[in-house]
């Protein structure tokens, strides 16, 4: 159980901090957007260091889901991972419309919810999403690998690319990679973010699916 809680904590410090700092440090001039992509990365980077130990810091169910592909954990840790990530990233999109409601903060496309207009619709978010998450994730399944993994500095590689995801993204779908980050947020904005949340749900899950398929064929024989 206290993975399933360590990954509900990590999630929520993720999803809270990510997006606050979309919410307070704007994403409109390249100053916020590197701002805002190292707050992500950092984060994560944070975590790792923080609950790794303890669950292995997924704190995001496209991650969660390569891992289970790839046999490195069970299908029910994996389902209560997911549980205890969706709850995180809940609690975390009601702190953040609490936030926002104390400050004043316009909640009208705001708590840092994806969007797919500036993809060029669902087509365009969905392949982005895709193609940034399995990038982001192999390098999760690469760096975390028993054998040639990169070891304890497998949090800061994992942290680092989450950053450079950011930097090309943002602009483009907010970036989500993670459908936990995006469901807290999105279920308290409402309108068109709750409307094509299932983008940034299914697209990373793919993308994600797809990194442990190439991961398989990288990684060294048992």
């Amino acid at each position: 159980m206290k993975k399933y809680v360590a990954e509900a904590l990590g999630t929520f410090v993720l999803t809270f901090l990510g997006c606050a700092s979309a919410m307070f440090i704007g994403c409109g001039e390249p100053a916020g957007v590197v701002g805002v992509a190292i707050a992500f990365g950092l984060t994560v980077v944070a975590m790792a260091y923080t609950i790794g130990g303890v669950s292995g810091c997924h704190i995001n169910p496209a991650i969660t889901l390569a891992v289970a592909l790839s046999g490195r954990m069970s299908w029910k840790d994996a389902c209560g991972y997911w549980v205890g990530q969706i709850i995180g990233g809940i609690i975390a999109g009601a702190l953040l419309m609490l936030v926002a409601g104390m400050v004043g903060k316009d909640l009208t496309g705001a708590l840092g919810s994806n969007g797919i207009a500036n993809a060029g619709g669902v087509g365009g978010a969905f392949l982005v999403e895709v193609i940034a998450t399995f990038i982001f994730v192999l390098v999760v399944l690469g760096t975390t690998d028993s054998k040639i993994g990169a070891g304890n500095l497998a949090g800061l590689a994992i942290g680092l690319t989450l950053v450079l995801v950011h930097l090309v993204c943002i602009n483009l779908t907010g970036t989500s990679v993670n459908p936990a980050r995006s469901i807290g947020p999105a279920l308290f904005a409402g309108g068109q973010a709750l409307a094509d949340v299932w983008v940034f749900i299914a697209a990373p899950l793919v993308g994600g699916g797809l990194s442990a398929l190439c991961w398989k064929y990288f990684a060294p024989a048992k």
